[in-house]
C-alpha cells in the first residue's frame, strides 16, 4: 500500500502537497517530557514518527533523480533554513500551526537524532538519500561548465554514439539546430525542457534580431517539419518539444509570412541505394548491439515516467524525455527494416537480407529484447514491404514459417494473449514492448475514475502500481552481453546506434514500386 501511494500520488495530491501533508503528521515534541506537543512524546508519539519517517523514506528511495527537478521537494525536505531553530528549551509550535520554515522538515527530523536514539538508524538513512539526491532548491545556481548531453539523431559523432547512455533530466543542456526557410541553420545551446518562447528567444539572440523586430507582426514562430512536409506551429508555451520530435523531423525558425513556404530539408528526400553495415555484420554482431543499446535506454526511464506519460501529474510531459527517446527509437528501428530493404536493388540480395533480418529477430527474442522483435516484426509487415511478392518468394521455407510464428506471438488478438504468455515465462532482465505497457496503462486510466464521490480510488492506484512494479522486476538484473571491442564491433555499435532511415510512408512505396512495379 506505501508503494502504491509513492508511485501514484500524483494522480490526486501534487508532490509540494504531499510533503505538506507529511510534516503535518509529523510530530513536534521537543523533547522527552516536554510534554507541550500534545503527541510528540510517549509510545504512540514514537510511532507516528517512526511511520512518517518510512513514508518519506521510501518516498526519496523511489524518486531519486526526479527530485532534482522539483524545487517545491527541496523546499520542503531540504536543509536551508536561515532563521534559527528553536532551543530545546523553547515552545515548540503546536501540531496544527502553519508552516513557518518551508524547509523545516528534514532538521525538524534530524533533530530527533539526539532525542530518540530508536529512530536513530532511520534517520541516519534519511540523511544520507538527501545527500544523495541533491534536492534542487529556488536560489541554488547550476554548476559552471555543465556538460552538454547528446540526443541521438543530433550532430551524429561516432563519440557521442559510442557512450554509454545516461538519464535525461529537464535541466540538462542540449545542442540543436533550428532551421530558416532557406535551410540555413543556428545551433543553440538549451535546457531539454525550455519552452518554445525560450528557444525562440535563443534563435532570436543568434541571429541579432532587435527587439523591435521580434515585437511586431515579423517576430518569429517555432515549426516542426517532417520529412513528408507535413509541419506545425508550436505554441509559446510547449516545453520539451526536443524529444517529441518525429524520426527525420526539425525545428524551422520562420515568420507567419514564410510558413506556407516552407519545405522539408533536401538530404531527408535523397535516396542512394548501396551496401551499408547490415550487409557486412553477422547477425549475431547487429542483434546484441541492438539489444545493449535499447537496454540502455530502457534502464534510462524512470518508472515514474511511465504514469507522467500517460496520467499528466503536476510534472506534466517534462519529465518523460527518457521514455519518449525510446519510443522514437522503437519507430526508428521499424522504418530502419524498411530503408534497408528497400533500398537493395538486386532481388538476390534482397531476399538475402529479409533472411538476415528475420534471423536479427530471432535472436533479439533470445535475448529476450522484445522490444527490437516487436519493432522488427512490425517493419516487416509495413505495407511497402509486405507487397515485395518476389522477395518473399525467393525466401528459404524455414524462414517463411519462423516469420509466420512470430506474426503469430506478435498478433494483437485478445489483446495481446501469445505475446503475454510468452513473457509472462521471461526471467530478468528483459526488454519488453514498451507500448503495450502504455496502452494497458491508458486502458486502466481511461477505465475507472481516480476520485469517487470525492474519495481516492484505491483499486485503481493498486493496478496502476502493480504495472509499474513489473518494470522494475523487468530490470531487477544486469544485462550481461559479451561484446567485443574490435574495430569492427565499433563499426557495427556506431552504425546501431546511429541508423539512417526513411520515416516518409510515400517515399517507402515510391521505392517499393520501382523493386517490383506489379501486384496492388
Amino acid at each position: 500500500l506505501l508503494d502504491d501511494v509513492v508511485l501514484t500520488h500524483s494522480l490526486f495530491l501534487p508532490t509540494e502537497r504531499f510533503l505538506q501533508q507529511l510534516h503535518q503528521q509529523y510530530p513536534w515534541g521537543a523533547q522527552r517530557g516536554s510534554g507541550e506537543s500534545g503527541e510528540g512524546i510517549g509510545g504512540a508519539g514514537l510511532r507516528r514518527k517512526r511511520a512518517v519517517l518510512a513514508v518519506l523514506l521510501h518516498f526519496l528511495e523511489t524518486y531519486k533523480g526526479l527530485l532534482q527537478e522539483e524545487e517545491s521537494a527541496g523546499k520542503v525536505i531540504k536543509v536551508g533554513v536561515t532563521t534559527p531553530w528553536p532551543s530545546p528549551g523553547s515552545r515548540s509550535p503546536s501540531p496544527g500551526a502553519p508552516l513557518t520554515h518551508p524547509q523545516e522538515l528534514y532538521l525538524l527530523i534530524m533533530k530527533d537524532t539526539s532525542l530518540y536514539h530508536d529512530l536513530e538508524d532511520e534517520i541516519l538513512k534519511l540523511h544520507q538519500l538527501v545527500e544523495t539526491v541533491e534536492l534542487k532548491v529556488a536560489d541554488e545556481t547550476p554548476p559552471p561548465n555543465k556538460q552538454v548531453k547528446p540526443l541521438f539523431r543530433h550532430f551524429r559523432r561516432i563519440d557521442s554514439c559510442l557512450q554509454t547512455r545516461v538519464a535525461f533530466r529537464g535541466s540538462d543542456e542540449i545542442f540543436c539546430r533550428v532551421y530558416m526557410p532557406d535551410h540555413s541553420y543556428v545551433t543553440i545551446r538549451s535546457r531539454l525542457s525550455a519552452s518554445v518562447q525560450d528557444i525562440l528567444a535563443s534563435v532570436t539572440e543568434k541571429l541579432q534580431y532587435s527587439e523591435e523586430q521580434s515585437a511586431r507582426e515579423d517576430a518569429l514562430i517555432l515549426v516542426t517539419m517532417a520529412s513528408s512536409g507535413e509541419k506545425a506551429v508550436l505554441q509559446p508555451s510547449e516545453e520539451c518539444v526536443f524529444t517529441t520530435l518525429g524520426i527525420n523531423s526539425h525545428l524551422f525558425a520562420c515568420t507567419r509570412d514564410t510558413f506556407d513556404s516552407l519545405v522539408p530539408l533536401p538530404e531527408e528526400i535523397q535516396v542512394v541505394p548501396g551496401d551499408t553495415e547490415i550487409h557486412r555484420a553477422e547477425p549475431e554482431e547487429i542483434a546484441n548491439h541492438l539489444t545493449a543499446f535499447h537496454w540502455e535506454l530502457f534502464r534510462c526511464i524512470h518508472e515514474l515516467e511511465f504514469v507522467d506519460y500517460v496520467f499528466h501529474g503536476e510534472r506534466g510531459r517534462r519529465e518523460t524525455a527518457n521514455l519518449e527517446l525510446l519510443l522514437q527509437r522503437c519507430s526508428e528501428v521499424q522504418h530502419w527494416v524498411g530503408t534497408e530493404l528497400l533500398l537493395c536493388e538486386s532481388l538476390g540480395k534482397r531476399a538475402h537480407l529479409l533472411k538476415k533480418l528475420i534471423k536479427i529477430a530471432a535472436i533479439c527474442k533470445q535475448n529476450q529484447d522484445m522490444l527490437s522483435f516487436y519493432a522488427i516484426i512490425i517493419g516487416l509487415n509495413n505495407a511497402a514491404i509486405s507487397r515485395l511478392r518476389l522477395t518473399w518468394e525467393k525466401l528459404p521455407g524455414k524462414f517463411k514459417n519462423l516469420f509466420r510464428k512470430f506474426e503469430n506471438l506478435t498478433d494483437p488478438c485478445r489483446n495481446h494473449k501469445t505475446y503475454r504468455e510468452v513473457l509472462a515465462k521471461m526471467k530478468p532482465p528483459l526488454i519488453p514492448f514498451v507500448p503495450l505497457i502504455l496502452k494497458d496503462l491508458t486502458f486502466l486510466h481511461e477505465g475507472s475514475k481516480t476520485l469517487l464521490d470525492g474519495l481516492v480510488n484505491v483499486e485503481k492506484l493498486h493496478c496502476i502500481a502493480e504495472k509499474v512494479r513489473t518494470i522494475r522486476k523487468y530490470r531487477s538484473r544486469p544485462l550481461c552481453l559479451e561484446l567485443e571491442a574490435s574495430p569492427s564491433q565499433l563499426q557495427t555499435k556506431a552504425y546501431v546506434r546511429q541508423l539512417r532511415v526513411i520515416d516518409n510512408q510515400n517515399l517507402l512505396f515510391e521505392l517499393s514500386y520501382k523493386l517490383e512495379p506489379g501486384g496492388q
